[in-house]
C-alpha cells in the first residue's frame, strides 16, 4: 500500500513537471537558481522542485507615456505625451538583466522624451515630430539592448501648448497671410501695369486699336442694363483738334 501510494506521489510530482507555453510565451528555466535556458513555446519537461520557470511575454507591448511639462530650447513650458512600442527579443536577459523590464523601458522612454523635447525649439516641435520621434526610439533603443529588449516605435501623440502662446502663434500665422496676401496683390498690380504699358504703344503705334477697344467697351456696356448714354469723339477728331489749336497764335505772345 505504501509502493502504491508512493508511486502516486512520484507521479502526480512528474506531471507538474510538464510546462506548456502558447506561440508568443517563453519559459526562462532556473535550475537551482541558475539559468538552465528558454524553452517554449509548445510542451515541454522541466525536473519538479529543481527547475523553476519565468514565464515571457514576446508580443509588442504598446506603453503610453503620460503627459511631461518640459521646457522647449526657446523657454516655452509644454506637455507632451507620446506612445511606445517595443517586443523582448531575449526572455533571458529580459529576467536577468534588469528587476522589472516593464517599468524600466516606461521610465527611460520618460525622461528620454523629455530631455530631447527640450533640446529643440517649439517650431521644431511642432513641425518635425518625425526627427524628434526617431530621435528618442534610437536613445531608448540604445539604453535597453543589453536587456534583449528592442524599441520598434516612438510616436507623439498631442503637444499642449499655453494659451497665451497659441493667441501669439494665432497672431503671428494671421501676419504671414497678410504679408502674403500683400505681397500676391503687389506682383498682380505690377505685372498689370507692365501689360498697360505694352498696350498703350501699341496703341500709339496703331491708332486704331484705340477705336476697337472703345467699340468693344460699347458692347460691354450694351450687354447691362443700365440707362448711361456715352458720346463717343473718334480720335482722329481730337487729333485735328490738337493740331488746329498748336496752329493757331497765342495772343499772350504779341
Amino acid at each position: 500500500m505504501e509502493t502504491f501510494a508512493g508511486l502516486i506521489v512520484a507521479l502526480v510530482i512528474f506531471v507538474t513537471g510538464f510546462k506548456l507555453d502558447r506561440e508568443y510565451q517563453r519559459g526562462v528555466i532556473f535550475r537551482l537558481g541558475r539559468i538552465n535556458g528558454v524553452r517554449g513555446p509548445g510542451l515541454y519537461w522541466i525536473i519538479p522542485l529543481v527547475d523553476q520557470k519565468a514565464q515571457v511575454d514576446i508580443r509588442t507591448k504598446t506603453v503610453n507615456i503620460e503627459p511631461q511639462e518640459t521646457v522647449t530650447a526657446d523657454s516655452v513650458t509644454i506637455k507632451v505625451n507620446a506612445v511606445l512600442y517595443y517586443r523582448i527579443l531575449d526572455a533571458s536577459k529580459a529576467i536577468n538583466k534588469v528587476e522589472n523590464y516593464q517599468l524600466a523601458v516606461y521610465q527611460t522612454a520618460l525622461t528620454t522624451l523629455r530631455n530631447v523635447v527640450g533640446q529643440n525649439i517649439l517650431d521644431d516641435v511642432l513641425q518635425n515630430r518625425d526627427k524628434i520621434n526617431i530621435k528618442v526610439q534610437e536613445i531608448v533603443d540604445e539604453i535597453t539592448e543589453p536587456w534583449g529588449i528592442v524599441i520598434e516605435r516612438v510616436e507623439m501623440k498631442d503637444v499642449e501648448i499655453p494659451l497665451a502662446m497659441q493667441r501669439a502663434m494665432a497672431k503671428e500665422a494671421e501676419a504671414i497671410r497678410e504679408k502674403r496676401a500683400r505681397i500676391i496683390k503687389a506682383s498682380a498690380e505690377q505685372e498689370a501695369s507692365i501689360k498697360l504699358a505694352e498696350a498703350s504703344q501699341l496703341i500709339v503705334e496703331n491708332p486704331a486699336a484705340l477705336e476697337l477697344r472703345r467699340l468693344q467697351m460699347l458692347t460691354e456696356i450694351g450687354a447691362e442694363n443700365n440707362t448711361t448714354t456715352l458720346i463717343m469723339i473718334p480720335s482722329d477728331f481730337m487729333n485735328l483738334a490738337r493740331r488746329l489749336s498748336d496752329s493757331l497764335p497765342n495772343p499772350e505772345q504779341k
